[in-house]
């Protein structure tokens, strides 16, 4: 036998090797259309936003998630082997996306939206697979655990979860309606998962089914109604406002966007195709709609232009600062940019606060942390539009403020009281009280479940005794 070369040695020592490699690793190079596929529905699907923490790489995870179970820490999806998703098959890749189960077996919270995502067909789940472990950089290092208090951390109760909630089919188009409703459909229930923030919850945690896209509470903000209702949802905006208020997050007279909207439409939306937005568009227009009768009138077509600053003009300010006036605040901090009678920017930068949806809408956490927060765009966050308040006025001079507004130009109601700001800043804009109701209902459905789960489990494996006794 002729003594083998070094590139001989080599080739046969890779071809033994190459069985035992992960499918994963030895995949081949996707072609450039279908790694450009992968890459826009990992935008409409706004990956980036959950599995990337402030300050980190992108689809590193770490990002905390407040749930009123406790934060659940979302997991590195890069394609690295050590912390990431580097060894998962297509298949595994494809049940942690749509059946909330990793590969190692364990179960994920319904915080990951895979109640939506199990709507992504066959073909896009491969497009995302190819993307995921072709073009996005591998980073090395597992993301923090989710550590939550008993029964919660029983990961098998999700197993329950998802008989009662999962979608088991991808999306199926509907025979009765057209092209556009149809892939507008299946964005907006699946890929976007707009009702993982926009429908209301139960006590179990899922989406409620009787008031879809009819407005929710989203820890601080509030996520509001998207139904084709004219005065609480979007049955007054035209198509073509729906599409530039998802494109641009802005539509003059009628809002703009802030807080997690803005992130939304800065990482996803703003990337989709005008057909995909308009066909999003349609099928929001065709939403049934859904009205709790917390707004009278629309939203978006409250107040007008007005003021109150002559009447504190050449009045020295209080030695307190909490004693300011609503007018006062307004002058020292809004007025320089919004106008003395809140009718906006010369340059139409910043809206008008009549006719906007923040200062109209019954829900004013909006407002709120608009003030506290700011408004920051673009991916980094880098476009400043408004600056935050928070660190200059106190809870006492937050609440004088926003009620002044909503009263002055939008849908007045209670005002509201410093220990509501202290609330919001901290990430308790649902309130105290629902947040033990939803505990407390938690609790009791996760004793539910683990109680089910365990008698399940003990059936079957009766069951299966049973069967290895049996005479044969």
């Amino acid at each position: 036998m002729s003594r083998l070369s070094p590139c001989q040695r080599w080739a046969i020592a890779t071809l033994c090797l190459l069985p035992w490699l992960p499918v994963a690793a030895r995949e081949p190079v996707r072609d450039p259309a279908l790694l450009e596929r992968g890459a826009y529905l990992a935008a409409a699907g706004d990956c980036v936003a959950c599995h990337t923490k402030p300050g980190g790489k992108p689809f590193t995870g770490g990002l905390e998630l407040a749930t009123p179970v406790g934060n659940i820490v979302s997991a590195n999806i890069t394609p690295s082997r050590e912390g990431g998703i580097g060894a998962y098959t297509e298949q595994q890749f494809a049940d942690a996306l749509r059946k909330g189960v990793r590969a190692d077996g364990a179960r994920l919270y319904p915080a990951m939206p895979y109640d939506s995502y199990a709507l992504v067909t066959d073909e896009d789940v491969h497009a995302l697979y190819a993307y995921f472990m072709h073009r996005v950089a591998p980073v090395g290092g597992a993301a923090p655990s989710t550590r939550l208090s008993f029964p919660f951390n029983i990961r098998a109760s999700m197993m329950v979860w998802n008989l009662l909630f999962l979608q088991d089919k991808p999306f199926a188009p509907d025979p009765g309606k057209d092209e556009q409703w149809n892939r507008g459909a299946y964005l907006v229930r699946g890929l976007t998962h707009c009702g993982t923030c926009h429908t209301p919850r139960n006590l179990l945690m899922a989406e409620d089914g009787s008031r879809v896209l009819a407005g929710a509470p989203l820890g601080s903000w509030y996520a509001p109604n998207i139904t084709s209702d004219p005065t609480s949802g979007l049955g007054a905006w035209s198509r073509e406002e729906i599409v530039q208020y998802l494109r641009n997050g802005a539509v003059p007279g009628k809002g703009q966007a802030s807080g997690p909207m803005a992130e939304a439409i800065d990482h996803s939306l703003q990337h989709l195709t005008d057909a995909d937005l308009q066909a999003i568009a349609a099928y929001l227009q065709s939403v049934p709609a859904r009205n709790d009768g917390a707004d009278a009138k629309p939203v978006h077509a409250l107040g007008q232009a007005s003021d109150q600053l002559a009447a504190i003009r050449g009045v020295p300010l209080p030695d307190d600062p909490d004693k300011m006036s609503g007018p006062q605040l307004y002058d020292g901090y809004c007025a320089t940019c919004h106008q003395a009678q809140a009718q906006g920017s010369f340059d139409g930068r910043l809206p008008a606060l009549f006719h906007n949806t923040a200062t109209g809408r019954a829900q004013p956490q909006n407002l709120v942390m608009t003030v506290l927060e700011g408004i920051h765009r673009g991916s980094d966050r880098s476009d400043l539009r408004m600056p935050g308040f928070g660190h200059e006025l106190s809870d006492v001079q937050v609440a004088t403020l926003t009620s002044y507004l909503r009263e002055q130009y939008g849908a007045g109601g209670n005002a509201l009281t410093p220990a509501d700001i202290a609330r919001l800043r901290t990430g308790g804009g649902n309130g105290a009280q629902l947040l033990l109701l939803a505990r407390g209902g938690l609790l009791l459905a996760a004793l539910i479940i683990v109680s089910l789960a365990w008698w399940l489990i003990r059936r079957r494996r009766r069951a299966r005794s049973g069967r290895a006794h049996a005479p044969r």
